[in-house]
């Protein structure tokens, strides 16, 4: 039996107003986003879970594919290795990749990978365009702003990022509503890997929204 360390579902959004906002350049809004050495205190054994929800009005059988637990475990035969898992609530399990941990936590590049493979599959489109458009947004001047979320009963500190990469993209009328795609990354220092949670949103006509993929820390948990 696993024994966990740290365990709780984030808040979705902060729970106070935001306490401050900073403006960043493209490389710092890079480096805080892709921020290195955040798996360095996750001991090789351990393993790092979130929970994954996706919602698509566009593709309903996709978005119940993608949604479930993922499962962050290393492997040290070669050169240390985050391996992530896909676990679903009806058994199915599948392999999400293999990154190495050295660099950082690598949630932040499958969920961008995710959401471009998700708004090619719904609202077509060249996805090596999706994808262009998604890196030039991570490499743009951004606001960071100051927050703070809930973890088991503790507050905590964290730094919020929100980017709009399809903002007045001349293929707008083409995008089946993502050119107004959302990508907010929330992260902490009190977090292990960093990354608290992890959102792409499209707004709907009503009150649902036509698109959300929601990755949210859950647990840091010890071998068996």
């Amino acid at each position: 039996m696993r024994n966990t360390l740290i365990a709780a579902l984030f808040l979705a959004i902060p729970l106070t107003p935001a306490l401050a906002a900073e403006q960043l350049d493209g490389k710092a809004t890079y480096d805080l986003l892709f921020r290195e050495h955040t798996l360095d205190d996750v001991e090789p054994g351990q393993t790092l879970t979130y929970t994954r929800a996706v919602s698509n009005t566009l593709n309903p059988a996709a978005a119940e594919r993608d949604s479930g637990q993922i499962e962050m475990s290393f492997d040290k035969e070669r050169a240390l290795m985050a391996v992530l898992e896909l676990k679903r609530e009806d058994d199915k399990h599948r392999g999400l990749g293999r990154f190495p941990a050295s660099v950082g936590n690598p949630m932040i590049m499958f969920f961008y990978e995710s959401v471009v493979r998700d708004m090619a599959e719904s609202a077509g489109g060249s996805p090596f365009y999706i994808r262009n458009r998604v890196k030039d947004s991570l490499v743009k001047s951004s606001e960071v702003i100051a927050g703070e979320a809930e973890v088991d009963g503790k507050v905590i500190p964290t730094q919020s990022v929100t980017l709009r990469p399809f903002e007045n993209d001349p293929n707008a009328d083409r995008m089946k509503g993502f050119d107004e795609l959302e990508l907010e990354v929330v992260m902490s220092d009190e977090v292990p890997g960093w990354y608290v949670s992890l959102t792409a949103s499209v707004p709907g006509e009503g009150k649902a929204p036509t698109y959300l993929s929601e990755i949210d820390f859950r647990a840091l948990e010890a071998a068996q």
